[in-house]
């Protein structure tokens, strides 16, 4: 239940007490010989205090690229004599320091060195002040992105190397906002339209948080098995699934036509809710096998994740205002602490969260736990981080339910939805803040930090201003029924998102 900030760099957590360490984040600008040449960008990682990149194209010098990564460079003897004149060269990572192959790189003319690496980026922490007379520029790249730009760019590359500045704001939190604002917005609605069923979801709320705790705590060792990640991807898809219907359905029976039926063991349904399910369940195994395709996977991954909010704040209901503060201030708790507290006591530094969202420990595999959208404004942040700007699903659920119990409270005290609309524009107040806050600290934020003082102070104020808080606080009686049995097993597909 996190958000990123643009600048979050998650494998940046060695440190280093007696040498000076910097891990800056470049771009290597790579483009083929082909006409129109085609180019592409790469991430690197260089050390500032031993070289200035320039920070546009226009300042760049380009270098054709030799493509040496069958040696480690660690003698001079290791490649043939004149295969570096005036050349960027690529080796790989060994036993010798950057700077040892640095200097072997410039005495045989080469003008730029990079050191292709197969294990994840780090800092750069070399003693620089032993080799004051290597002035080439030295940068880490991966070794994949290398295999890359051979099947992209073929054979004949000519590479250069700049680091432009962050961008002030990424625009992408923009499409976020809306996202969020309409998803809690719409959940809020539905589930006053829907009829009022008394959930007893008093003992659920620590069932969930215990959930969350006991998986999160130990994702040292957890999220290395590979079963639990595929484990939480087929929750995913199922209850995305029935979500998607869930929703799709609520609007299609609003639609008076092409309502033929058919009957199956004395039943009856209709026609295109067969129809209906088969494109849910095809729309979440075609998610399922392009997951990893970042060029258009974000735009089905985002829709389910909307769709499993809508329904999970329609079908869980609050009884009362207060289990709200109970549930969203453990859960506040519970976010503060797996992304301020955690780096003092994970073995890498680093915070849970942050490993969660970007891809658990160097895992490709992503959890579909956030709304995703591309970033989009260009940097070297974008190519080394999180391609994407992220949105947890417990950002817009936790604060839903709030905003749920509003309207449903507006419905049966017939209060004009004061209550409904009020919290709704407090938890988009929240998101904003949430934003300038990212702005100012250059970190990553536990959103609910933000939107759950944002909502219940709010929520609170049009009661004690409309002089309800006795009745908002203990709720109304509702009626139960048998299908409000099922908020534990929602409880527990919540943890996981």
């Amino acid at each position: 239940m996190r958000m990123n900030s643009d600048i979050l760099n998650w494998w940046n957590s060695e440190l280093c007490d007696l040498l000076q360490v910097a891990a800056d984040e470049g771009i290597l600008h790579a483009s083929g010989s082909g006409v129109p040449p085609v180019t592409k960008d790469y991430c690197i990682i260089y050390n500032s205090n031993w070289v200035s990149l320039p920070k546009t194209l226009d300042n760049a010098t380009f270098r054709a690229l030799e493509n040496l990564t069958s040696t480690v460079l660690c003698s001079s003897a290791e490649v043939p004599s004149g295969s570096m004149k005036d050349k960027a060269v690529v080796v790989m990572r060994g036993n010798c320091t950057f700077l040892e192959k640095a200097r072997i790189a410039q005495s045989l003319g080469a003008k730029m060195l990079l050191i292709a690496s197969k294990s994840r980026l780090s800092a750069i922490s070399d003693n620089k002040t032993d080799f004051e007379d290597v002035t080439i520029p030295i940068a880490l790249i991966r070794y994949n992105d290398i295999v890359d730009m051979q099947l992209v760019l073929g054979n004949e590359v000519n590479v250069t190397l700049y680091s432009p500045p962050l961008p002030e704001f990424d625009y992408s939190m923009v499409v976020i906002f809306l996202i969020a604002v309409f998803t809690v917005a719409l959940g809020g609605y539905w589930s006053g339209v829907a009829e009022l069923h008394l959930l007893n979801t008093k003992y659920h709320m620590y069932v969930i948080v215990f959930i969350c705790c006991f998986l999160f705590f130990d994702t040292d060792s957890c999220l290395h098995c590979f079963d639990l990640v595929y484990v939480i991807i087929s929750v995913f898809c199922l209850a995305s699934a029935m979500s998607l219907y869930n929703c799709l359905a609520a609007l299609i029976g609003e639609i008076p036509f092409g309502q033929c039926r058919i009957t199956c063991s004395n039943k009856t349904i209709e026609v295109r809710l067969i129809f209906l399910a088969i494109f849910c369940i095809a729309a979440a195994v075609v998610w399922a096998v392009f997951r990893n395709e970042d060029r258009w996977a974000w735009i089905l991954q985002d829709i389910l994740g909307v769709a499993f909010c809508l329904n999970f704040i329609k079908t869980l209901k609050m009884p009362n205002f207060k289990s709200c503060v109970i549930l969203l201030g453990l859960l506040l708790l519970y976010d503060v602490f797996f992304v301020f507290i955690t780096p003092f006591i994970t073995k890498n530094g680093a915070s849970i969260m942050v490993e969660v969202a970007a891809g658990p420990f160097g895992n490709s595999e992503k959890l579909p736990v956030v709304i995703r959208v591309p970033r989009l404004e260009h940097s070297a942040s974008t190519l080394c981080d999180l391609p994407f700007s992220l949105l947890g699903f417990g950002d817009i659920i936790v604060p839903g339910l709030l905003v749920a119990y509003c309207r449903r409270f507006d419905v049966q005290t017939r209060s004009s939805s004061i209550y409904y609309i009020s919290c709704t524009i407090a938890y988009a107040v929240g998101m904003v803040l949430t934003f300038i806050v990212l702005a100012l600290m250059k970190m990553g934020q536990p959103a609910l930090l933000y939107l759950v003082p944002c909502t219940l102070i709010t929520s609170s104020l049009v009661a004690w201003r409309r002089k309800e808080m006795k009745k908002f606080w203990k709720g109304s009686n509702y009626q139960v029924s048998d299908s409000s049995r099922t908020p534990l097993l929602q409880g527990v597909i919540m943890a996981f998102f």
